[in-house]
């Protein structure tokens, strides 16, 4: 006799309200979330997601695991991944016919520095930082909006509860109390402050990121790379609250895999226009972005800029190094001759720059899953570099600040084995009232390292104008 399928509840809502206004529900209580597609809802920015209130928390710091449920918290130890993938164990659901594609799940981050659990490598980077390595909460209710259709639903699982009837009970009940709250959205105020000049403090200055960007081109000359991503941190302190400027941020930049994540220990405002991996049953997307061209102000500079990336000999040999490396990546956990390239550097339009973008896709082996897949091809190649190993120690010698999440990966593991995760750059770190971020370029033999510099600045562009601008949602 065949078990009946275990199933989340999942009911479309009456409402015009936009995701912002939606968010407002979410947004001042523990642990919300906000995976907002603000851009592309034809291809890449279809589904948003929000959600607070989880029932489990996992961060990590090392090998040292902190879980938080009921009220109680228990340390243990071991990898991060395996952990998380553990609870996936426990908290399954199949998703059969569901309109979206997320149910629930996992949602959070992995810093960059999660690479010590897949290679071995240096340690000589300073964490100034001292956040969580990895930091996700199980949400077991969450809202989801189509973009392209514009339709709400609200999704609920009914966990932690595992009786099939108690689970059930639970889910109905929860679908039922938030439906209660959407109409007590009340429009929000934000404050005005004055608007002046930051002052932007870099862990490098303009003289060492240029030396570093040297170096690193004669690691290249000496054979041990073809390419590195070199990066610089910049910090200032701020006179708004992190979700005005996550707002300042989507409205100057929106990006189909940007996120506001509101934890604990730091605020997360991100504008990333990058996915690193989607997975869906058992098929498997990568999208690595290399080359890179600022906009312009008027059309035919833009087009200009445009013609000069699709055009450059060496952006185009930047973005093939990576596709041949994420290629490897996927390889390791999907069956042979289903790893293909469907789109190789094509041209991609965002506010501020072009970017080149490939995808990779792949069907995974019958008996691997997407935490196999993240164990194999994290971080990104489209922020080391190649070859990967090498070039992570490199760029652990020649950065002075542990990266902690730029460069790592944000996004949802749901309840039925999708994933969806970006690589996150264009992205603000918010501690105590601190703002941080990164930005990078990547180094090939034929870098003009003044060149590598400008173009750092060209992709802090929107961040900084963040900073400068008053906006609205």
């Amino acid at each position: 006799m065949a078990t009946a399928a275990r199933l989340p509840l999942i009911e479309e809502l009456d409402t015009k309200l936009s995701p912002v206004a939606l968010f407002e529900l979410f947004r001042h209580e523990p642990f919300c979330f906000f995976l907002d597609s603000s851009m592309d809802p034809q291809k890449l920015g279809r589904y948003s997601f929000m959600g607070s209130r989880p029932f489990l928390i996992l961060k990590s710091h090392g090998d040292n695991i902190t879980l938080t449920q009921n009220g109680k918290t228990t340390i243990t130890k071991g990898n991060p991944f395996d952990i998380l993938g553990k609870y996936f164990e426990t908290y399954r659901l199949e998703s059969k016919n569901a309109p979206v594609p997320f149910i629930g799940g996992a949602v959070g981050y992995f810093s960059y520095d999660l690479c010590h659990f897949i290679e071995q490598l240096p340690k000589t980077a300073v964490d100034d930082l001292q956040l969580p390595e990895s930091y996700f909460g199980f949400y077991d209710l969450i809202l989801a909006y189509d973009n392209l259709l514009n339709k709400t639903c609200i999704v609920s699982t009914g966990f932690p509860e595992l009786d099939e009837a108690k689970r059930n009970k639970r889910a109905g009940e929860h679908l039922n109390e938030f439906k209660g709250k959407l109409n007590k959205i009340s429009t929000p105020i934000y404050s005005t402050p004055a608007v002046g000049k930051i002052s932007l403090k870099g862990n490098f200055t303009h003289k060492n990121y240029v030396k570093a960007a040297e170096k690193a081109r004669q690691y290249i000359i000496d054979g041990d790379i073809f390419e590195v991503s070199l990066s610089q941190r910049f910090e200032t302190e701020i006179s708004v609250t992190p979700y005005e400027l996550y707002l300042r941020l989507r409205q100057i930049n929106p990006a189909p895999f940007a996120s506001y994540l509101n934890f604990d220990e730091a605020t997360i405002a991100s504008a990333s226009p990058e996915r690193f991996l989607r997975v869906q049953g058992d098929w498997v997307e990568t999208r690595p972005i290399k080359g890179t061209r600022p906009r312009s102000k008027t059309p035919q500079k833009d087009r200009a800029s445009a013609r000069e990336l699709l055009g450059s000999i060496k952006d185009h040999a930047e973005n093939m190094m990576i596709v041949d490396l994420e290629r490897n990546d996927l390889g390791r956990v999907c069956r042979y001759g289903t790893v293909k390239v469907t789109e190789l550097a094509i041209l991609e339009k965002f506010p501020t720059v072009f970017h080149l973008t490939s995808t990779v896709v792949g069907r995974l082996c019958e008996d691997k899953n997407r935490i196999d897949l993240l164990k194999v091809a994290f971080p990104g190649g489209s922020i080391t570099g190649a070859p990967k190993i090498r070039a992570m120690e490199i760029i652990d010698e020649l950065e002075p600040t542990r990266r902690s999440i730029y460069t790592g990966s944000i996004g949802y593991l749901s309840f039925d084995g999708n994933m969806d995760i970006n690589i996150v750059i264009r992205t603000f770190l918010i501690k105590k009232n601190r703002a941080y971020f990164q930005v990078g370029g990547a180094v090939v033999y034929d870098s003009n390292p003044e060149d590598e510099y400008r173009e750092t600045l060209d992709k802090a562009r929107a961040l900084i104008d963040a900073l400068n601008t008053v906006a609205r949602p």
